[in-house]
């Protein structure tokens, strides 16, 4: 132009990096900034600027970005200032990018799943240990969270400044589920200690009571000879038969005495499994609902 200004148009792509913050991920928004500057020329020779203001460049922005992937452009920002540099001042142009990532991938591939397994991990307390379907349940859904913490080590950028919080989410659940899994163990391995004793004071009550019989005054057995020796004696045959009922009436009463008895009366044993279980429960279920709580509240307000 005649005034000495000269107008040329240039168009370059250029590839930028950007330090992410993972502590929110998957629900995280990402802050990136671009800065154009002169290394030859300052202020007074080469003065930076924009032909439209920021809205305007976000939507154009917005409409030139065809494939997004699991990324939303939020908003983009300029910023015109100058920076000095001792005697010299330099004009620059700064873009501020907000990228939101999109969620709801991460949400139904880890977190629901995470979420359902740690679900029925408190559903199997109600389980009984009778059934020994228990301890096999828990493994089950600790090799499941496995198999989800690996999914989480593959699709997980690498990050070293802050552990995210869903990794933590993770660690947790495996963590709990990990724990339920020995006291589970440890309560089946005081109900076999419990029903041994029981087995051990039945026996040991059964010889007492053969003993006794056995062992009955000579008074009365020489009674019950004395009324023996009146009654009229079935033939042998006969005889044979009904000892061979009664004896098999006995054993059926002791059979049903034993089985009985562990239901009536519990021993020392199977009722610390039972507390541990109970107390182990109630810590379990606290701990679960203030983590999940402190997480969707940090997710929410992040």
């Amino acid at each position: 132009m005649s005034s000495g200004e000269a107008v040329t148009t240039t168009r370059q792509r250029l590839t930028s990096t950007c330090q992410l913050n993972l502590l929110l991920f998957p629900f995280d928004v990402q802050r990136c900034n671009i800065t154009f500057s002169s290394t030859s020329f300052d202020t007074s020779s080469l003065k930076l600027g924009t032909a439209r203001n920021s809205s305007v460049i976000t939507s154009l922005s917005d409409e030139f970005m065809i494939t997004q992937g699991e990324w939303n452009l939020k908003n983009m920002q300029v910023f015109l200032y100058d920076q000095s540099n001792g005697n010299i001042s330099v004009s620059k142009l700064r873009y501020t990018v907000w990228l939101e990532r999109k969620p709801m991938l991460y949400v139904i591939n880890l977190i629901l799943p995470l979420f359902y397994l740690l679900i029925l991990d408190l559903a199997s307390f109600f389980i009984s240990e009778s059934s020994g379907e228990k301890l096999g349940f828990k493994v089950t859904i600790l090799l499941s969270i496995s198999v989800l913490l690996l999914i989480l080590n593959d699709i997980l950028p690498s990050t070293e400044d802050k552990l995210p919080m869903i990794a933590s989410y993770c660690v947790s659940v495996f963590t709990v589920v990990w724990l339920s899994v020995l006291e589970a163990m440890l309560v089946g391995y005081l109900s076999k200690i419990d029903g041994f004793c029981c087995k051990e004071d039945q026996s040991s009550g059964d010889l007492q009571q053969d003993a006794v019989r056995h062992e009955e005054p000579a008074e009365v057995q020489e009674d019950t000879k004395a009324e023996a020796v009146k009654t009229v004696l079935p033939p042998d045959g006969l005889q044979d038969l009904l000892k061979g009922i009664l004896d098999e009436v006995r054993a059926a009463q002791r059979e049903a005495g034993r089985r009985d008895k562990p239901d009536a009366q519990e021993g020392r044993f199977r009722r610390l499994a039972k507390t541990i279980d109970c107390v182990f429960f109630l810590l379990y279920f606290l701990v679960v609902v203030t983590f999940l709580l402190y997480l969707c509240i940090i997710w929410m307000n992040g």
